[in-house]
């Protein structure tokens, strides 16, 4: 039963029939005659085991971290350090043959699992990178900080052989304080909206809204990535018609943005009601291509829908209603 929400909630949802419909039309073991889009209804772990060597260019892990979580109709129960750590170096050991000589490898992690997510994966590739992104919501603490951080690693197969398109991830913010040299504008631009420079992305993303209720993107999944998120992580590190691989598929928002940025991909998911919530979403992006956040080739800092519409030329500005419920999740 579907529950009846608000009208500006436009959270993905399914019943009991769209999700058994969905699921079983997902294929169960990679084959070679599959075409290469396809979401995995499985264990990673077996079917990790199906697939051919040598055929990922980036590899997208958003392994459950080492919390006690219910996923669908499955749960997660935290481990042992020991224990998490031989579960992390499973999955790396089962994916591993399928990535190529000069593949790049992003891995999701809290700050706890980080240690330990660290210590495996140095064990398998060269670690490039840590990227920690800002979570904007998350429950206070009583007698600690607000855990408002998680960390990504960025990591490759081969230490010097791989792609970073340094150019296709620049962010678009504001100058505050604009410098000329010889009475010329240097590193920025101006125009009738504002003055703004394409800056070179950090290892600190401030720019991130989680999936909200007022997104289309959102589902009932607990731990959902922003597209936004993963589309830096895909245009960064690969290129028009590179394979993409997500083991721990969840709702589908790598499968989801590979697509939309004109990327092949394999995503691999256990849960059925997961599964179906991706191929819902990979059927919306036939229509609805746009990720929220990213226009112009750019990434904008948050709180600026309205100015990026402007900006990049939408032929109709958006209600003052929509402008307020997706203003502060840009």
């Amino acid at each position: 039963m579907i529950e009846e929400r608000a009208e500006r909630n436009r959270t993905i949802t399914l019943d009991d029939c769209e999700i058994k419909r969905y699921a079983e039309s997902c294929p169960r073991m990679y084959r070679k005659e599959h075409p290469k889009d396809i979401v995995i209804y499985g264990d990673a772990f077996e079917v990790l085991k199906t697939l051919p060597d040598s055929i990922v260019d980036l590899l997208v892990v958003d392994p459950p971290y080492n919390l006690s979580k219910i996923y669908s109709g499955n749960s997660f129960r935290k481990m042992k350090d020991d224990d998490y750590n031989a579960f992390t170096r499973h999955w790396m050991e089962a994916v591993r043959h399928s990535l190529k000589p000069n593949a790049t490898v992003y891995v999701c992690s809290d700050w706890r699992t980080s240690l330990i997510v660290s210590e495996v994966l140095g064990d398998f590739f060269t670690i490039q990178n840590r990227i920690t992104w800002q979570r904007e919501k998350g429950r206070g603490a009583l007698h600690n900080w607000k855990n408002s951080m998680e960390d990504i690693w960025f990591a490759t197969v081969s230490p010097d052989r791989f792609t970073f398109n340094v150019e296709d991830v620049k962010m678009r913010r504001r100058v505050l304080a604009p410098y000329k040299e010889n009475g010329v504008p240097k590193d920025w631009t101006a125009s009738e909206d504002g003055i703004f420079r394409d800056t070179f992305p950090s290892n600190f993303w401030d720019d991130i809204s989680i999936p909200y209720w007022s997104m289309p993107e959102n589902t009932n999944h607990p731990t959902q990535k922003p597209e936004k998120l993963i589309a830096k992580l895909i245009l960064a590190s690969s290129n028009p018609g590179d394979m993409v691989l997500d083991p721990f598929a969840g709702s589908g928002t790598t499968a989801v943005v590979a697509k939309k940025l004109d990327r092949r991909f394999i995503g691999i998911e256990i849960e059925a009601e997961y599964c179906a919530y991706a191929l819902k979403r990979l059927e919306m992006a036939e229509t609805s291509p746009t990720i929220q956040g990213y226009n112009d080739g750019v990434f904008w800092e948050r709180n600026t829908l309205a100015l990026q519409q402007k900006v990049c030329g939408k032929a109709k500005t958006p209600s003052n209603e929509r402008i307020q419920a997706e203003l502060v999740f840009g």
